[in-house]
């Protein structure tokens, strides 16, 4: 019986991989390790997988030094998704993206470090934010890194930090770089919930600038798939590799908007436009050939369905995303100190 120690195992990308994990190997035991921030939620894992004895939870930082290397040490896989993740966010709140993202990550670095005897496999994952837009498309593992908020700064110092502790220590780190995620149990602070909900509370949809930026989206349940294959694959093929989990298919916002529209049955009066968010990335693709060459990863659900899943799992879950709608939009302020909200 193999135990995975999951951070942030509570939040969006974290549950939908327990999820994986958990119905697809019926012999592997499951920590989670989440603090429940507001964008932590344990009803985001199944009632079932709760109570199964398969399963632990710990409430708890991953600051917390002595309760991170106790979990890992008890662990022989290690997947790090712990950390603050909203980009309008770490604008006006920029210092905790710092200390959770990049702090939390040397916790995490250093307990396996601690225990490298035991740890067969340690899986940073990371996100594309620390690309910036790109300088050329598909934007491959060795795109420079460019960040352009603070999120994606302090996601790109986690990253660089997991790599400097694959080479000085050694430790059997693969770092994943998922594209724009989404999918069912996403907070409404993020771009396709937030279009969704509006949809079906009545509201317009907002959306930043003109909406001609683009994205690379993949379901959440693909980047699980992804996250699951570096785990797998043997050792000698992923340790110390950067993998992209993408689509290799860009989508601008305002094609995403309508696309939603269209499934509610709402013409396009019903889209509204404010000004553009500072630090915007305005081009995302994802080269999928190193994923699918090594791993053998590529997304297998399409826009299109990955879109008619999601709305359906907010249709069918009001009593959980409606104590978030006061959470839909967050203050940032401008160059010249004015709070906008996003």
């Amino acid at each position: 019986m193999k135990t995975i120690l999951v951070t942030g195992g509570a939040g969006f990308i974290g549950s939908n991989f327990v999820i994986h994990i958990f119905k697809k190997y019926k012999d592997y035991r499951i920590i989670v390790l989440d603090a429940l921030t507001y964008a932590g939620n344990i009803e985001n894992i199944p009632l079932d997988i709760r109570n199964s004895d398969r399963f632990e939870f710990w409430y708890g930082d991953v600051n917390n030094l002595d309760l991170v290397s106790d979990l890992v040490g008890r662990s022989d896989v290690v997947v790090h998704f712990a950390a603050e993740t909203h980009v309008a966010r770490s604008l006006y709140l920029n210092r905790v993206f710092f200390v959770t993202d990049v702090l939390g990550t040397q916790s995490v670095a250093n307990a396996v470090l601690k225990h490298i005897d035991r740890i067969e496999r340690f899986i940073h994952i990371s996100t594309s934010e620390v690309y910036g837009s790109a300088l050329y498309e598909p934007m491959d593992e060795d795109h420079p890194l460019n960040p352009t908020t603070p999120y994606a700064a302090a996601k790109a110092g986690a990253d660089r930090l997991v790599h400097s502790y694959i080479v000085s220590y050694d430790i059997p780190g693969v770092i994943i770089r998922p594209f724009n995620n989404y999918g069912p149990s996403q907070h409404l602070e993020k771009v396709i919930p937030r279009f969704i909900t509006s949809a079906l509370l009545g509201e317009p949809l907002t959306i930043h600038g003109d909406g001609t930026a683009e994205r690379d989206w993949i379901y959440v349940g693909d980047t699980a798939a992804a996250v699951d294959k570096a785990i797998q694959s043997p050792i000698e093929k992923v340790k110390g590799e950067v993998f992209n989990a993408g689509s290799g298919i860009s989508i601008s916002v305002l094609k995403i908007a309508e696309m939603i529209c269209n499934v509610f049955g709402l013409d396009e009066s019903r889209l509204e436009f404010m000004e553009e968010r500072f630090g915007q990335v305005e081009k995302h693709i994802s080269s999928t050939d190193k994923a699918s060459d090594a791993i053998g990863f590529r997304a297998g659900v399409s826009l299109g369905d990955g879109l008619k899943r999601t709305i359906e799992w907010y249709k069918n879950n009001r009593t959980i995303w409606e104590k978030q709608v006061s959470m839909r939009k967050v203050p940032v302020k401008d160059k010249k100190g004015n709070i906008i909200w996003y």
